[in-house]
Formats: C-alpha cells, sequence, structure tokens
C-alpha cells in the first residue's frame, strides 16, 4: 500500500524543501528557492490547509485521481483541505519556478472570509481543471502574491490579519472571474458536455437504472465525463442557468411529461421508472415545475 504523508500545517511543506514559512498559518514561497528531492518514486501527499500553486517546471508531473496532468506555463492549481496528490516523475535535476500560496483553515476562524471560503468551488476541483491564465492574469495574480508577501515581510501589528485576509480574499475573486473568463472561452468544448449530459440523463431514465438504482447523481454524470463534480455542475451552470441538479429535474419532468400520455402508466408507475422512491415525491417536483399535478396535467391533455 502506497505510503501518504500527510501535511498538517503550512510549515510541513516548506521544510522539507528548505523554503522559509513566513507565518505558522499563512505564506507566500518562491519555488525557484526550494531544494527539490531527487526522484524517489511516486508519493501520495495529504493537504489539510489551502494551497495555491503558480508552477512552472521540468520533469514534473501530479497526478490527481485517474488524471495526469503536466505542469504548464500560465496554470494555477488549487488543492482544499482533506485532497490527495500524488507527485512523480521528478527528474534528477528537478527544476521548478513559480509561487505557492498556502493557508491555514484556522487563519479564517470568525473571519468573513471563512464564512465563503466554501463558495470558492475551484479548491475541489481536480489539478487537470487548473485555472489557464493570459499573461496579464498572471501578472494580476503576482501582484496579489507580492501584496501578501510584503504585509508578512513587514512588522506584524494588529492590522496584519485584515490586511492579509484581503488580500487572499481579492486573490480569490479573481481567480473566479478568470474560470469564469475559462468557461467562456471553451464554449464549444463545454456545450458538448451539456448536450453529452443531457443524452446521459435521458440513457439512464430510458436504459431503466433510474428504477433500479434512483434518481441519477449529479457525480454520477460528471465521472462519466471525467470531470470533478463541482467543476462540473459549474460549467453546466455557466451553460444552462440552471445546476446540474436543477437540469436533471428538468429532463425528469420532460420524460414525465411524455409518459402521462400513455394512459396504461399510472402515476406512481411513472414515478418509479423515474427513479422517484415514493410517488408523492415526485407529484410535489412536478407540480412545483409544471404549476399543476401529475394528475391533472394527464386530464387536462387528454
Amino acid at each position: 500500500m502506497e505510503e501518504i504523508v500527510d501535511l498538517w500545517n503550512v510549515n510541513d511543506y516548506c521544510s522539507p524543501l528548505k523554503l522559509s514559512s513566513m507565518h505558522p498559518l499563512v505564506t507566500v514561497v518562491d519555488l525557484s528557492k526550494g531544494e527539490w528531492p531527487k526522484n524517489t518514486g511516486t508519493k501520495a501527499v495529504r493537504y489539510h490547509f489551502y494551497g495555491v500553486f503558480l508552477k512552472e517546471g521540468e520533469e514534473c508531473e501530479i497526478r490527481y485521481g485517474r488524471k495526469n496532468y503536466d505542469f504548464q506555463e500560465g496554470t494555477l492549481v488549487f488543492v482544499g483541505p482533506g485532497q490527495l496528490v500524488n507527485i512523480s516523475k521528478i527528474g534528477e535535476r528537478p527544476k521548478m519556478s513559480g509561487y505557492a500560496l498556502l493557508f491555514h483553515p484556522d487563519l479564517l476562524l470568525g473571519t468573513h472570509l471563512g464564512k465563503k471560503i466554501e463558495d470558492y468551488n475551484f479548491f475541489s476541483y481536480e489539478t487537470y481543471e487548473a485555472l489557464h491564465m493570459s499573461p496579464k492574469e498572471r501578472q494580476i495574480v503576482l501582484d496579489c502574491f507580492a501584496k501578501i508577501q510584503d504585509e508578512l515581510s513587514e512588522r506584524i501589528d494588529k492590522h496584519s490579519k485584515t490586511v492579509i485576509l484581503s488580500a487572499i480574499e481579492l486573490f480569490l475573486n479573481y481567480c473566479q472571474r478568470f474560470y469564469d473568463r475559462q468557461f467562456i472561452t471553451r464554449d464549444t468544448v463545454n456545450r458538448n458536455v451539456v448536450e453529452q449530459f443531457e443524452s446521459a440523463i435521458k440513457s439512464y431514465i430510458r436504459s431503466g437504472k433510474a428504477q433500479e438504482k434512483g434518481i441519477p447523481l449529479v457525480a454520477h454524470f460528471a465521472e462519466e465525463q471525467n470531470l470533478s463534480p463541482n467543476y462540473f455542475g459549474d460549467l453546466v451552470k455557466k451553460e444552462t442557468g440552471k445546476s446540474a441538479q436543477e437540469f436533471i429535474q428538468l429532463k425528469l419532468i420532460e420524460i414525465a411529461k411524455q409518459r402521462i400520455y400513455d394512459r396504461e402508466l399510472s402515476i406512481s408507475e411513472i414515478a418509479y421508472s423515474l427513479g422517484f422512491r415514493y410517488p408523492q415525491h415526485f407529484t410535489r417536483l412536478f407540480k412545483q415545475q409544471v404549476g399543476v399535478s401529475p394528475k391533472e396535467f394527464r386530464e387536462s391533455v387528454n
């Protein structure tokens, strides 16, 4: 069984690379100044803090889940607490450059950023769903890192934490903007994902899997397209204006309307065929979406 190395605090990341952590709970480090170990095979690392890596390197591959990701120029990789990353293919003379922003959840306790950190879904994206930036966007990221680094370099006072957290939040808000841009510029690819999503929902229902396994989950369709649930959900939201779960419900109702025309099927049979465990749950959703109950809809169309 592969050994897992737990990184509990930011210094656990910095110390093995001979990098100096500027603060127990938060730091910005220049990766080019690290002493990178020679290749010792694949290493599994579990982070217990937030990490954002602007990395540009040679002979370095990271595996997350079932995908491999080679660091490229101008990309940001996000890691959240509890995520497991496998690092492999580090050459005999590894060359790494770039920066890392590391901050511990304890830094956010009782703060405004702590209340909204879960809104930044990209911390649970998979590594191969990295943010690819333009030169201008990359410079904005570097400027944000510099602000945090400068504040950490000064004498810490009662205002330091507020200023640092504000700078981190500003950086994360920029990242949200950049990801929105990435979704838009990959519009053709995204449309294909949504089209496959719609087709997969219909296939899931018509194959009888829904009746056997229940209402399809977003994670099921995300996995089919080798995407993380959060990235998949954000992509669908950007393309359709609806969450992935709302999109599934919309397609369920479309299929339900078609089946209601068949008077040989009872409302309960239709509900079960769509994956509903209880017919009353189907009736409630149908009325929310259509404005009338399935029975009233059947009477109106006949």
